[in-house]
């Protein structure tokens, strides 16, 4: 098997600057003993396809270098279907007295480490102390240059056309919709773009149902929400801590549900999305469950890792351990 690292690069990440600064960060690698190949991105999608034809040639350690959409890119070329190495990971892990038993990762499991050379790395903001910027960087350099890496689950969205799999989040509802809205309209605005997306969602205020049910229940949940979230990770948007109970590696899905909040209260409470005490007000509720089901009338905008897309969302399930990560 292949011992090297592949450095999935996407140039144009963080408006470019990914190009002007990854030259140093692979230097410093270099220079620390870890054996590294390159390969550029110069459209949307190719890394996942790179990162897929690597894994099938037998490398299993990867970089991806960039913000959020690298990574989400990356992962899905790790796990291009639903294999007998997946369904093994989750026969793995069992608990007993509270304890997480678990195989060590056989020569199948991919390891993806990270430069953080984007807008944004939300999925790395779990381990990084300090606040996000230059001290992402680092602390990504640093670990790998310590060949330090641990076990994490990795979720499956099952759609109507296909399979996602994702290590941060999933989203539905008012951060999907600013996504969205942002992506679609305001791209080229930047931070400008998003504060508007969010202003001209808060008008509108769609706060509308999308039936799920999980675990063993037996209806579904179609109550009127502002958002729901399926989280792997605690943070997204860089800061926002969404899911502050989820945890990488306990083998559940940390579900996050807001119901119909007013504009004033959305308002009055945008500030508690940052520190993750919005999951005590009255209509918010989280649970850490193990499979999702949802029950939509067609495909709907979901957020998931950063990117915007529209699916037709069937399942989420859990494949514990599929993945290590230098963190």
């Amino acid at each position: 098997m292949n011992e090297t690292f592949l450095a999935i690069i996407n140039p144009a990440a963080g408006g470019g600057r990914c190009r002007a600064r990854v030259g140093a960060a692979l230097d410093r690698l270099r220079a620390a003993g870890i054996a590294l190949e390159t390969a550029e991105t110069s459209a949307a999608g190719e890394a996942t396809r790179i990162a897929r034809d690597a894994y099938a040639r037998g490398y299993r350690k990867f970089l991806a270098v960039g913000g959020d959409g690298t990574s989400y890119e990356v992962v899905n070329g790790l796990f291009p279907e639903s294999s007998s190495r997946q369904d093994r990971s989750q026969e793995s892990r069992s608990q007993v007295s509270g304890v997480r038993f678990q195989e060590p990762p056989s020569e199948s499991t991919p390891t993806l480490g990270f430069l953080p050379l984007g807008t944004g790395n939300s999925f790395l903001r779990d381990f990084v102390d300090g606040t996000s910027g230059k001290d992402d960087l680092e602390y990504a350099l640093r670990a790998l240059e310590a060949r330090r890496s641990r076990s994490c689950d990795v979720l499956r969205l099952m759609h109507k056309n296909g399979v996602l799999y994702y290590t941060n989040l999933l989203s539905v509802g008012f951060a999907a919709d600013v996504a969205a809205l942002r992506h679609r309209r305001f791209q080229a605005l930047g931070q400008f773009g998003y504060l508007l997306s969010i202003f001209l969602c808060l008008a509108r205020l769609n706060r509308r149902p999308f039936p799920v049910r999980v675990d063993d229940e037996t209806e579904f949940d179609a109550r009127r929400c502002l958002f729901l979230t399926f989280n792997n990770s605690k943070f997204t948007g860089g800061t926002m801590m969404i899911a502050p109970d989820a945890v990488t590696d306990d083998g559940l899905i940390e579900y996050v549900r807001w119901g119909p909040i007013g504009r004033v209260g959305l308002i009055r409470n945008l500030a508690t999305l940052y520190d993750g005490t919005h999951t005590r007000h009255p209509l918010a509720e989280r649970r850490a469950v193990r499979h999702v089901e949802f029950q939509l009338d067609g495909p709907v905008d979901v957020m998931i890792d950063g990117e915007v897309l529209t699916v037709d969302c069937q399942t989420i399930d859990v494949l514990p351990a599929a993945l290590r990560v230098v963190v």
